[in-house]
């Protein structure tokens, strides 16, 4: 690999990362702490847009993560920076949670099913028939298609659930138009987050344990990129992919004294 920069700021993924079902991983909280008390620039990252940031800090303060709200950067986020560049103070049919629908009133945009200018379909525990009906509808009348995350597929203690990205997949066929993703793997997404905080890719990392999401995005966006084993990604499937990780290892733990 060629020789990098130093990295001065961090990007990192939560689920798999920092924590696995509702519990911290080892080395997370040291790897926290160690970017707290630096002073780098630092981003913990989801594309979950269930949840605003500050349900996120709760969360993770609960289990022992003290991750401050304005270093917190969702797909909602990214999707509302990007809907409010491309037409400021618009309209939306949001199909999602407070998150998203948090996000939306934060830039001033109007959520109605009157003639928006987009639907924006987001993750929901409580998708239903009569919703996606009408995204359909509202999309086959003119309006833009945008989808906060690619997830297919969503981890729980019970199992996958279904993810935006299945939901999606419906609603095109349904319509013959695709959505815009503003998360992961979007570069998009990194790039808002490290304007936001303030830090330049050829002096940042991201952390992931996705390398469909995580590592294709931070290294799209000129990142250095770390791949853990603590979550979906098994070391034997790295050579599936036509791209590489800058490095791999076994957790965040190992990445403390990087810092």
């Amino acid at each position: 690999m060629a020789d990098r920069k130093p990295i001065e700021s961090w990007l990192t993924d939560m689920d798999g990362v920092l924590i696995h079902e509702g519990v911290p991983i080892p080395g997370a909280d040291a790897f926290i702490k160690k970017l707290r008390e630096s002073g780098k620039p630092f981003l913990v990252l989801t594309n979950n847009s269930i949840y605003t940031p500050r349900d996120l800090h709760a969360r993770l303060n609960r289990m022992g993560l003290e991750v401050p709200i304005e270093n917190i950067w969702t797909s909602a986020l990214a999707t509302a920076k990007f809907l409010d560049d491309q037409r400021p103070n618009g309209s939306a049919y949001v199909i999602g949670e407070a998150g998203l629908t948090t996000a939306l009133h934060d830039i001033g945009y109007i959520l109605t099913d009157h003639e928006p200018d987009y639907v924006v379909l987001g993750e929901t525990r409580t998708y239903s028939f009569e919703a996606m009906t009408k995204a359909v509808r509202l999309i086959n009348d003119g309006a833009r298609f945008i989808c906060t995350n690619p997830d297919e597929t969503g981890p729980s203690a019970e199992g996958p659930l279904p993810a935006t990205g299945a939901v999606a997949a419906l609603i095109t066929k349904a319509t013959g138009r695709k959505p815009y993703f503003a998360g992961k793997p979007n570069p998009l997404m990194m790039r808002t987050g490290l304007n936001a905080i303030g830090a330049h890719s050829e002096t940042s990392a991201m952390i992931g344990d996705r390398m469909d999401t995580d590592v294709l995005a931070g290294m799209e966006a000129g990142m250095q990129t770390f791949l853990v084993l603590t979550g979906l990604t098994r070391p034997e499937q790295v050579e599936d992919f036509p791209y590489r990780p800058s490095k791999i290892v076994d957790s965040i733990a190992d990445l403390v004294d990087r810092v």
